[in-house]
């Protein structure tokens, strides 16, 4: 008997979402686990270029891969000395901040009570209740479980980053194994062009970066902010994380300027220059130098972020597009999953792509 038995297409949705549930939940529950390697192996993707480099000088393979290892703990040494740099930054002028702070919400509370006929002490009394909420709903203990589980991550990543460098014609092979030699080009094609992928999307956003860095203090010397230089370079490094790196960019000069300056112009000018920073960013360099790289359309660029930020928080909305990138590679080369590569891409087709007939709508 030759009969194929084909499932129903209500059974490959059920499938399906079975599939991706314990898909998710493994991504969830595996996290401390996954994160780490999946860190190591995107940055093995950038640096590998320089350890082909460093070997084919007569360097071992060992020392090249310890070098470029090295010089990624300088680079995530020298980002963190600048955020703690502000953050000590910040402590100096904490002092200056609470007064600042203590008579704005004296000034604000008088207004409202004036304005809305509210008696002071019933604002007072909604402040404190809400002040003595917040801080009964921040759990320290869970927090400096979170804050320690991060930093023994940043501790494994240099090992992962070097056993996975150091392993790769292994891991490659591994891979090519896995399918048949009628595969073998189509598998080829994914490696290249995942590693191509990544290689291109994390080069353009360090020149986006600098392009942003260079954009902040410029602006910020411009008005005379203190600490222009590193605000901006501040700014720039945490506006790699989507949405909330956006928000911390904007909020620490403005209230730098709110502290430093008499005149409550200054905040105002700093937020209104880093909006139209930050338009100039999403609307003319990210498209030309990082979302031209990785070809995922924004509607897409959206939902995976939301969806990393739920399962891994913000390293997850950092790897969401890198790794969308590499599913959209594996797509575009399956021929039964193309539709699901031209969903995840930025190429909208047209009216003339279209020819429906007369009856059809």
């Amino acid at each position: 008997m030759n009969e194929t038995f084909k499932i129903p297409f209500y059974a490959k949705i059920a499938l399906i979402s079975i599939g991706l549930f314990f898909f998710v939940y493994t991504m969830y529950l595996g996290q401390e686990i996954i994160i780490p390697i999946v860190f190591g192996t995107v940055i093995a993707i950038l640096v590998n270029p320089l350890v082909n480099f460093l070997t084919n000088k007569g360097l071992s393979r060992i020392v090249s891969i310890s070098m470029a290892v090295m010089l990624v703990i300088l680079v995530v040494v020298g980002i963190f000395y600048i955020v703690s740099s502000q953050v000590t930054v910040f402590s100096e002028t904490y002092p200056q901040l609470k007064l600042k702070f203590n008579a704005a919400s004296r000034q604000l509370v008088h207004w409202i009570s004036e304005k809305f006929n509210i008696r002071i002490s019933k604002i007072n009394t909604w402040t404190k209740e809400t002040q003595s909420e917040a801080i009964d709903n921040f759990e320290f203990g869970e927090k400096f479980i979170e804050v320690s589980r991060s930093m023994i991550t940043l501790m494994l990543l240099p090992v992962y980053l070097f056993m996975i460098l150091y392993y790769k014609p292994l891991l490659l092979n591994f891979v090519r194994q896995l399918f048949g030699h009628e595969h073998q080009s189509v598998v080829e094609q994914v490696l290249l062009g995942s590693k191509k992928v990544i290689q291109s999307y994390l080069v353009g956003l360090f020149f986006e970066m600098i392009i942003v860095a260079s954009l902040n203090s410029i602006c910020l010397l411009i008005l005379g902010i203190d600490y222009a230089i590193i605000l901006g370079i501040t700014g720039a490094i945490v506006n790699i994380v989507p949405y909330i790196g956006g928000i911390i960019a904007i909020a620490l000069p403005m209230i730098i300027a709110f502290v430093t300056k008499e005149s409550s112009t200054y905040p105002i000018l700093v937020f209104c220059i880093y909006i139209l920073i930050q338009f100039i960013d999403n609307h003319y360099i990210i498209p030309k130098i990082v979302a031209s790289k990785v070809q995922i359309n924004a509607l897409v660029s959206v939902i995976v972020i939301l969806i990393g930020a739920a399962i891994w928080g913000i390293p997850g909305m950092f790897l969401s597009i890198p790794l969308t990138a590499i599913f959209k590679v594996i797509f575009d080369h399956i021929e039964s999953l193309k539709p699901w590569g031209f969903l995840l891409g930025n190429v909208v087709p047209t009216a003339k792509h279209f020819s429906p007939s007369k009856n059809k709508p």
